[in-house]
């Protein structure tokens, strides 16, 4: 498995237009972050980009402005925002969804097609409170002399999940749901992306969960929230309470890895509290032999 790092200081177009040219399906890293505000990450996204095809999982705050990145400086035009027809929401934390409003609304006057959107129980009304947001934009631009592509793009075509397992399917690209468990969240999503060359798994938010094992189980690539212990142990009980009921400690994700054995894991979503970033991926390592790294924002991975 080959991962193709472009820290932010460094992104340039030669060795990523060259990757682009001779990998069939892509993972680009759009945001690792977490609510915790971050200037060198953006909130939770990961694009899979297939056949030039960019298939986006979560929008979190700064998401589209790395896809504008990796479009711009990557040489990646499937993630240019008006090029991007297809996202799918794990679950509605504003951390995993602040940039929905930003990529609905930029440029969508020079889309060909909406914006397909899909999403557990509340995703069609948190799309018509961007409407509402949005109106005196939209209805500005459809009555003046904007010439505009399709007006219909200025809303999404929302298809809210109500049962697991195939959500999407195109040719040879086939987009499955999951259930996960996330705090109280009744329905969170976890992800897995079949194409011809690459199964890969996204857990979003969620506790030790043993679907997101099954799913993983033999995986190209699992993308998989973590929890430093060394950051969760100092923090107080409440919030210790909170965080294992949520999310996955580092020893219970490495765990799932033993089981499930993806050729490579992917850590983001990456909480450590006061503990160094890098304790998170230190003690995944510590109790998994396989092939684990923490992610950066615009990280490639084919």
């Amino acid at each position: 498995m080959k991962k193709i790092i472009t820290p932010l200081i460094l992104l340039g177009l030669s060795a990523a237009s060259t990757s682009a040219a001779i990998a069939d399906t892509q993972v680009v890293m759009l945001g690792t972050g977490t609510p915790v505000p971050h200037g060198e990450r953006a909130g939770a996204g990961v694009a899979v980009v297939y056949n030039d095809e960019a298939y986006i999982f979560d929008v979190g705050a700064g998401v589209v402005e790395r896809a504008t990145q990796a479009s711009e400086r990557l040489g990646i035009e499937a993630l240019s925002p008006t090029n991007i027809d297809h996202l799918f929401l794990t679950h509605l934390h504003s951390d995993h969804v602040l940039d929905y409003p930003e990529l609905l609304g930029t440029y969508w006057w020079r889309r060909q097609d909406q914006l397909k959107v899909f999403g557990p129980e509340g995703t069609q009304a948190m799309s018509e409170g961007v409407y509402t947001m949005l109106a005196a934009d939209t209805e500005t631009r459809l009555k003046d002399k904007s010439p505009i592509t399709n007006p219909d793009a200025a809303r999404a075509a929302v298809t809210e999940i109500t049962d697991t397992g195939t959500v999407f399917e195109e040719g040879e690209l086939r987009i499955e749901a999951f259930g996960v468990s996330h705090g109280d969240w009744d329905r969170a999503y976890g992800y897995k992306v079949t194409t011809p060359d690459k199964t890969i798994v996204i857990s979003g938010d969620t506790s030790l969960n043993k679907e997101v094992e099954r799913q993983a189980e033999g995986a190209d690539i699992l993308i998989h929230e973590v929890i430093s212990r060394s950051g969760w142990k100092e923090l107080p009980e409440q919030w210790q309470a909170y965080h294992q009921y949520a999310h996955t400690l580092t020893d219970e994700l490495a765990g799932l890895a033993n089981t499930a054995q993806p050729d490579l894991l992917v850590l983001y979503h990456v909480l450590h509290y006061g503990a160094p970033i890098e304790s998170a991926l230190e003690e995944v390592q510590r109790d998994y032999n396989g092939e684990v790294v923490l992610a950066e924002d615009l990280d490639i991975f084919d």
